[in-house]
């Protein structure tokens, strides 16, 4: 059996978390968990570089006994990467675009940061959304040499590759992305006008529809929606969304007082068969 843990949103610098006290307890944690993969979903950091050392620097701290894997959200974009450098396979444990098959099972886990079109709030003019995102967005700060929807159409194009491959190689798939698939969780005021914006850059149907073409898709995980919802199967798909979110004045998104519980409190399980 393969033992998989995921976690998504830990915002460890938004959160103002001491950081060498949060490396010591998810690794103790991990260790007594005892997953074989530790999946992070994105956004540990506002700046690539310090999301990547956190992520060697609880590698080591685990040795050989959990092997951890992570992708981009977009607040590990804002700085100290470029768009060119996230679309190559720049780290051995960064796994945008890219697969990881599981030694001696036919499980593939297949990694994609994702995007979004503007899709999920189809009755605003796309030029709206694009205003706000580069006005007021914490996505402004994020080198893109094209717009939303053309680099959602490139993220499709690379998951799709993906799958196809996948299923020629007859692998059951574990895919984890960062930007929402389904809309389930949009639950922002109708009438706000900002929210309704904010809803915009959460993600694209077009990820979800893509998905479900495959029957070979066991479980998908993501977050950048920072709600606690449990996990919701559609077509053959389970959908889980393991987000930690925001702990401020007005935007309470923590499920308990402290970050460490919170965290626990939202990490998946899953256990996989070997086939």
């Amino acid at each position: 059996m393969t033992k998989i843990i995921v976690s998504s949103d830990n915002h460890l610098d938004v959160n103002k978390q001491d950081i060498s006290q949060v490396l010591v307890q998810q690794a103790t944690t991990l260790h007594q968990l005892q997953p074989d993969y530790y999946l992070i979903a994105g956004d540990l950091f506002n700046d690539f570089e310090k999301s990547l050392k956190y992520v060697h620097e609880l590698q080591d701290a685990l040795s050989t006994d959990t092997k951890v894997l992570f992708i981009a959200g977009n607040h590990d974009m804002g700085r100290n990467i470029s768009f060119a450098e996230l679309e190559t396979p720049l780290d051995p444990l960064y796994l945008h675009n890219q697969y990881f098959d599981i030694p001696n099972t036919n499980w593939r886990i297949i990694g994609h940061n994702g995007w979004y079109d503007y899709s999920f709030t189809p009755d605003i003019a796309h030029e709206s959304i694009a205003r706000f995102r580069s006005g007021f967005y914490y996505d402004r700060v994020i080198d893109q040499p094209m717009s939303d929807p053309d680099r959602m159409a490139l993220g499709l194009y690379q998951m799709k590759q993906l799958l196809d491959d996948a299923v020629q190689q007859h692998k059951q798939v574990i895919f984890f992305t960062h930007f929402a698939p389904i809309n389930d969780e949009i639950f922002y005021p109708e009438h706000n006008s900002r929210w309704a914006m904010v809803n915009g850059v959460l993600g694209s149907t077009k990820t979800g529809e893509l998905l479900a073409q495959y029957d070979n898709i066991q479980h998908v995980f993501y977050g950048h929606i920072h709600v606690t919802v449990p996990p919701r199967k559609k077509h053959l798909i389970t959908y889980y969304n393991p987000s930690v979110g925001y702990n401020r004045h007005k935007l309470q998104e923590w499920t308990a007082n402290t970050f460490y519980q919170s965290w626990l409190n939202k990490i998946i399980q899953i256990v996989l068969t070997s086939n």
